[in-house]
């Protein structure tokens, strides 16, 4: 029922749009927050709780080192709306997530992710509120910190075997379990 109802609210803000140009901005903003989203997510349903460090901190430090410098570059934005062009927040965002899934899990699975990043880029130019040093910037700090702080998860291979000790005489049996690292 959830998920249904964020479809509906997805496609009511669609329907809603007042042109393209608006069309394509929604979509990269709800593009940047599901990337992450994602991301992040996978940590807790994998139990990955070294990932979810990892995430933590290169998901804080983008998000810092961003608003750091749109509060001290303050650049405006191309349709002069206000002074936080620099860099691009939600393409930061979207390419720490995307660059997270790509170190921590494999590229082949951040392939996806990494085309609704750059979706997420051409959005926020597409809508004037950035130029594309903007992007570039936000992409190369999200994924910088991503690359950063991310090690690579090991999948570690159990064996896990069940065994039988029988006893001199057949009297009995012991059963146990036999585990390799």
């Amino acid at each position: 029922m959830k998920k249904l109802l964020i479809i509906l609210l997805f496609l009511r803000s669609l329907l809603f749009a007042t042109s393209q140009q608006d069309t394509i901005e929604q979509i990269g903003t709800y593009v940047q927050i599901l990337i992450p989203l994602s991301a992040w997510s996978t940590t807790l349903i994998t139990d990955d709780t070294e990932g979810q460090i990892d995430f933590y901190k290169s998901f804080g430090a983008t998000f810092v080192t961003t608003h750091i410098l749109k509060n001290t570059v303050k650049r405006r934005r191309p349709d002069g709306s206000d002074t936080k062009s620099f860099p691009s927040g939600h393409t930061s965002a979207s390419f720490q997530g995307a660059s997270f899934i790509h170190f921590r899990y494999g590229f082949k699975y951040a392939i996806l992710p990494y085309l609704g990043a750059a979706f997420v880029g051409y959005s926020r130019v597409q809508a004037d509120k950035h130029y594309v040093g903007d992007v570039i910037a936000g992409a190369v700090i999200g994924a910088g910190f991503a690359w950063f702080f991310t090690k690579p998860y090991k999948v570690k291979d159990v064996l896990i075997k069940p065994i039988v000790f029988k006893s001199q005489n057949n009297n009995y049996n012991l059963y146990g379990v036999q585990i390799t690292f």
